[in-house]
């Protein structure tokens, strides 16, 4: 077999790891923004993509020209298009995957909901995407893709007059990551909580399930932290049977997953079927010691699978945290940039394609790696996951690393796996730890290029000052050793190679430059520092300036110079890694100036609107 990973970044180099241990050979595509990306240096081959990883006729080209026999799709990009394992048989190769019918019927959720229940599994009750139908359900509802999955083109939905806007934004983000913008409505069941069983099928109709994975950690219905087991033996039982009469319902073969919604009286529901190799599940793998991409393959190649539901055990507990590149502070922002230092924890597994001195584009998802702890006990492996975030390295590109650690070590995490929205609710708390006076009094030090413990030029004069982004002053002293005084608070800090001593505690620093910013990570907290610029020209505080807070395409402006608008109300949208981010009006207004307007890119920072009182 000769396998073309139809994919790029981590999951590219984890099905590449198991298929060269089967002595597979390894043949990579990369877009432009990917040449010379890890997944392309290690496989044994590769072809570029000029149309991108969605390009069907693209690939199915260098799988031709890389003299491929199979194709894995891993996840995202083309592993749920029928089409795309339809072009595969055609062209004489074999798909790592289940059937293109199969995955037709399951990626159209409406038609996977009846199938569902015409194999006996409870589901909830989907609707055209009218407000009719929304106000037959009752607010809130949810608004799904109808193809695809991963949160992808879904809105929670509060109002009838909410309802047009979410509609348009699903859509527009579902034809983008699944070229399908159909859509659906869903009722809401709040308090539930959001769990998969894992399945693996031959052609021959064996099926077995591997057991559950809690997901119900989430923003914008993504998922963050997954974990297993979660559910009692008599619940995994019948969550597990009910997958396994949908698995062999509809014919399928090869690794994929069965979501529930598990609500608080213990009652599940079905969700969707994911066709594929779930981005959690090293999970599944941790539990069992099974390789799932080998039993893939192995299928793939037409092997039956010997093992049987009784061999499956799991042992001890497995947690998943997915480092992404997002700014929990600015709801999630998606965000793109430079790696400038990166150094994974030692002693659990990360799959990662990260590098420093690489850029993260922003045309892909946000993920950048998975970090999986195994343990005896769930508070072993929690323990486990978090010290190893508050170790890792990851500077320049902004991240949800401290906000992970957070999570696992909040009091009502450790207590057991919340519902899917207890993050929205917990996020703000979370986040809301103030400035750090002793990590800003380290960071003005090391902006102002001092880095060991030598005189400067001003020892024994009245010192050095700086001004912060904020604006914040800091006064830094040589008395002996560095003084440095933000505001009423006053720090001693000595500085060695690696380590920074900060009122007498002792911590490992890693610190990168970018620019004119500085960046630093101490013990377990990460700061960016940048001296003061004054505000530009006719700016102030609460007036109507906004600027983009990332990076990103413009994918739609909502209104025109002259509008009058109202607070909340959307002003233009912008996308990046595949997310859609609506800009609004912070007050009541009328459009000014639209600087954006025409544009197709804007870089972070960049005037996007100015609103003037009414």
């Amino acid at each position: 077999m000769r396998l073309l990973v139809a994919n790029r970044g981590e999951i590219a180099r984890r099905i590449a790891r198991t298929a060269r241990r089967m002595g597979i050979a390894v043949l990579a595509v990369h877009s432009a923004a990917d040449a010379g990306a890890p997944h392309v240096r290690e496989a044994d081959a590769a072809a570029p993509l000029p149309g991108g990883y969605l390009d069907i006729e693209g690939v199915i080209a260098a799988a031709r020209a890389l003299g491929a026999t199979a194709v894995h799709p891993g996840y995202g990009f083309l592993s749920e298009r029928a089409a795309f394992a339809e072009a595969v048989a055609r062209a004489g190769l074999v798909f790592v995957g289940p059937p293109a019918r199969v995955i037709a019927a399951m990626g159209d959720k409406a038609q996977a909901k009846r199938l569902a229940r015409e194999a006996g599994l409870p589901c909830l009750e989907t609707a055209e995407p009218t407000e009719e139908a929304a106000l037959r359900l009752g607010f809130p509802v949810m608004v799904k893709a109808a193809a695809g999955g991963g949160g992808r083109g879904m809105r929670r939905v509060e109002t009838a007059a909410a309802l047009p806007e979410a509609l348009a934004l699903a859509r527009r983000e579902a034809e983008q990551a699944f070229g399908d913008g159909r859509l659906l409505l869903e009722p809401c069941l709040d308090g539930a909580r959001h769990v998969e069983i894992q399945v693996l099928a031959d052609a021959a109709g064996h099926a077995i399930h591997l057991g559950e994975r809690d997901c119900s950690v989430q923003r914008r219905h993504q998922k963050l932290i997954e974990e297993g087991p979660a559910l009692e033996p008599a619940t995994r039982a019948a969550m597990g049977e009910a997958a396994l009469r949908l698995v062999r319902a509809v014919g399928y073969v090869g690794a994929g997953t069965v979501e529930f919604l598990l609500a608080p009286d213990g009652r599940f529901v079905f969700l969707e079927m994911n066709t594929r190799l779930q981005v959690e599940h090293g999970v599944t793998e941790a539990l069992t010691g099974l390789d799932l991409v080998e039993w893939q393959l192995r299928i793939a190649r037409g092997e039956p699978l010997t093992l049987r539901q009784e061999e499956v055990s799991l042992s001890g507990h497995a947690i998943e945290a997915r480092l992404c590149a997002e700014d929990p502070a600015q709801g999630f922002a998606p965000q793109a940039g430079p790696v400038l230092a990166w150094r994974p924890p030692e002693g659990l597994r990360v799959d990662h394609a990260l590098e420093a001195g690489r850029d993260i584009p922003r045309d892909y998802d946000t993920m950048l790696a998975k970090l999986i702890a195994h343990a005896p006990t769930r508070a072993e492996a929690r323990e486990r996951l978090a010290a190893a975030l508050e170790r890792t390295v990851l500077l320049g590109v902004a991240s949800n690393r401290a906000l992970l650690a957070a999570v696992l070590r909040a009091p009502r995490f450790a207590e057991g796996p919340p519902d899917t929205g207890w993050l929205g609710r917990a996020a703000p708390s979370l986040l809301a730890e103030g400035e750090d006076s002793a990590l800003t009094a380290l960071g003005a030090l090391l902006l102002a290029g001092i880095r060991h413990d030598t005189p400067p030029p001003f020892a024994g004069g009245p010192g050095h000052v700086l001004d912060l982004e904020g604006p914040r002053r800091v006064a830094i002293a040589w008395e002996g050793g560095w003084r440095v005084t933000l505001g009423e608070a006053v720090h001693r800090i000595a500085l060695a190679p690696g380590l920074a001593t900060v009122d007498g505690v002792t911590r490992p620093l890693a610190v990168a430059g970018d620019g004119g910013a500085l960046h630093l990570h101490w013990g377990a907290r990460d700061l960016r520092l940048a001296r003061h610029v004054p505000r530009r020209a006719g700016e102030s505080a609460g007036d109507g300036v906004l600027r983009a807070p990332f990076a990103a395409m413009v994918a739609r402006i909502a209104v025109r110079e002259g509008d009058a608008v109202r607070a909340g109300e959307t002003l233009l949208v912008l996308e990046a890694m595949k997310v859609q981010t609506p800009i609004l009006a912070p007050r009541d207004g009328v459009v000014d100036s639209l600087p954006v307007a025409g544009r197709r890119e804007v870089s972070a920072g960049m005037l996007l609107a100015v609103l003037r009182e009414a």
